[in-house]
C-alpha cells in the first residue's frame, strides 16, 4: 500500500480525507496546535512554518504523494494578520513543493474559490484570477509558487465546504446547527453566491486529482445557492423551524476582509474526469443520517 501524506489532519478537509484516504493508502497526518486521534492513521505533530522539521519529517515519512490541505483559511484573520498567515499560506506551501520536486511525488495543494472578484461567475480553472483580500492573494501567490515549482503539482481550487467535522474543527454549518437547535435565529447573506459542496464529495476530488496531469481543477458543487437559501434548504432537512431564518445583505455586515459575491465555480472538468456530485438534499440528508 503507497503513503498518502495528508497535512492539516486535524482540520475540518483534512480529517474528512483522513476518513477516506485511510481505506486506500498507509495515510500519515500532519497536524500543529490540535492533537488528534484518527484511526489508521499515523499523526505526526509538525510546524509547517519550520522548514528543517517539515523536511526531516517528510524524510523519515517518505510518501508516495502529498495533499496539502492545511492552512490560515479564514479570510479574516488573513486580512488583520498578513504576515503569519502568509508563512503559512504561502512560504509553507512553496516548501512543500521544493520537496515534492526533488522526492519527485505529486503534490495536490487546495486553494480557494476566493481566488476571484465575484463578477465573472461562474469561474473555469482558466479564468483569470482576481481576489478581492489577503487570503485571496495568498493563495494565488501559493497557486503561482507551486506550479513553478513543482511539476506534478494538481491546484483544486475548493468551494465552501460542509459536513461532519471532528472536535478539532468545524464547517460553517456547525454553529448554524447548534443555534438552529437551541431555537435561536440566524441572519445569512442572500447576496453571497457560492458553489458548496459536501467534505466526502470534496475529499474524493481531491484522492481523484492525484491520478490527473498537473495543472488546476475547479471541486465546487453541482448547485449555486446563497447562504440563506442553503440555511432554508438545511432547516427542511433537520426539521428546523424556518422562521429562525432571515436574510441580510453583505453591507449590513462589516468584516474585516472583503467578500465577493458571486464565486461559483464551473467543475465540468473535474465532473468529466470521474467527480461525482450528490445534490446538496442528499449530502444534508447524509450528515443527518450519519449523526442518529
Amino acid at each position: 500500500m503507497q503513503k498518502l501524506l495528508i497535512t492539516g489532519a486535524s482540520g475540518f478537509l483534512g480529517w474528512n480525507l483522513a476518513q477516506i484516504a485511510r481505506t486506500q493508502w498507509e495515510t500519515h497526518g500532519f497536524y500543529h496546535q490540535q492533537p488528534i486521534e484518527i484511526a489508521s492513521v499515523t499523526l505526526h505533530q509538525v510546524d509547517l512554518t519550520d522548514i528543517d522539521r517539515v523536511t526531516a519529517a517528510i524524510d523519515r515519512i517518505a510518501p508516495d504523494a502529498i495533499i496539502h490541505t492545511a492552512a490560515a483559511s479564514n479570510p479574516n484573520f488573513c486580512q488583520q494578520q498578513p504576515e503569519v498567515s502568509h508563512r503559512i499560506n504561502v512560504i509553507a506551501s512553496q516548501s512543500l513543493a521544493q520537496i515534492c520536486a526533488a522526492a519527485k511525488i505529486p503534490l495536490v495543494f487546495t486553494s480557494t474559490d476566493l481566488v476571484f472578484d465575484g463578477t465573472q461567475a461562474p469561474y473555469l480553472e482558466t479564468d483569470p484570477v482576481s481576489p478581492i483580500n489577503i487570503y485571496g492573494e495568498q493563495k494565488v501567490a501559493a497557486e503561482c509558487a507551486i506550479l513553478a515549482t513543482c511539476d506534478r503539482a494538481v491546484i483544486c481550487r475548493m468551494p465552501l465546504m460542509f459536513g461532519n467535522a471532528p472536535s478539532t474543527a468545524m464547517s460553517f454549518i456547525q454553529p448554524w446547527l447548534k443555534s438552529l437547535s437551541a431555537g435561536q435565529s440566524l441572519q445569512l447573506f442572500v447576496d453571497e453566491f457560492r458553489t458548496p459542496v459536501g467534505a466526502t464529495t470534496a475529499a474524493q476530488g481531491l484522492l481523484m486529482a492525484l491520478q490527473m496531469s498537473p495543472g488546476i481543477l475547479n471541486l465546487g458543487g453541482c448547485e449555486r445557492i446563497s447562504r440563506y437559501e442553503f440555511g432554508l434548504l438545511m432547516a427542511d432537512v433537520f426539521g428546523f423551524d424556518r422562521s429562525l431564518l432571515s436574510p441580510i445583505y453583505q453591507q449590513d455586515l462589516v468584516m474585516a476582509a472583503p467578500r465577493a459575491a458571486d464565486v461559483s465555480l464551473d467543475s465540468t472538468k473535474a465532473i468529466e474526469l470521474g467527480y461525482v456530485l450528490p445534490s446538496l438534499r442528499e449530502e444534508l440528508s447524509a450528515i443527518l443520517a450519519a449523526q442518529k
